[in-house]
């Protein structure tokens, strides 16, 4: 099976990958990491003050995990977002 598309936002503290296996997080050392079978949906937003990515993971139990990652520059917020909707996309077609 080929690799498919892969989503990869990271600052000093946190991380946020979403690849074929599925979501992980970096959150100040430590991994977190979700597969697609144990996944309900995934959403993402900006922060309020618009500088950091908030990306939450609903788990198939209904349990919530929020990772953030600051975008330095910011605009690096504005590259973000259609890549991880393209990922997603692949991943977790709608419908």
């Amino acid at each position: 099976m080929p690799a498919g598309p892969d989503f990869l936002a990271v600052d000093k503290r946190n991380a946020v990958v979403v690849d074929a296996s599925g979501v992980a997080f970096e959150l100040s050392g430590h991994s977190l990491e979700f597969r697609w079978p144990e996944i309900r949906s995934v959403h993402y937003q900006a922060s309020p003050n618009g500088k950091a990515l908030m990306v939450a993971v609903i788990h198939m139990d209904g349990r919530f995990f929020e990772c953030v990652v600051e975008a330095k520059p910011r605009s690096r917020l504005q590259e973000w977002f259609p890549q991880l909707a393209q990922v997603l996309g692949h991943y977790r077609p709608m419908g």
